[in-house]
């Protein structure tokens, strides 16, 4: 399990809904959108953040992480600057701090609404 105080992603460019994610959902959550990570994928939902992590050489390990909008404190966003290639979004948690670098192509404006939408 990976120390949440140094826990980073990228999300990439909006995908499909992966099905091993669809199989996941519980009783009334949505997904809203997906994005491409730097192996997997993140999917946001009406309820949770749920990232997959492929780990290993063979791909066939992975970690799914579940974050309740609930637990979500405070939030912030930052939006890729002249010479920046990234915006970043940093969610402060029950649990510890996360930040999301997002790659040109990601939307944070409609992350930044899906979430400030959901956490109340």
């Amino acid at each position: 399990m990976s120390d949440l105080n140094e826990l980073q992603w990228t999300f990439g460019i909006e995908v499909a809904v992966p099905e091993q994610i669809k199989k996941l959902l519980i009783i009334d959550e949505k997904p809203l959108c997906a994005f491409k990570t730097i192996r997997d994928a993140a999917v946001f939902t009406n309820k949770r953040l749920i990232v997959s992590d492929t780990q290993g050489l063979t791909g066939k390990k992975k970690e799914i992480y579940f974050l309740p909008y609930k637990s979500i404190i405070m939030y912030s966003i930052e939006n890729a600057g002249h010479l920046d290639i990234n915006s970043e979004i940093e969610l402060w948690t029950k649990a510890g701090n996360i930040k999301i670098n997002l790659k040109r192509g990601a939307d944070l404006e409609k992350i930044a609404k899906i979430i400030g939408e959901y956490i109340s």
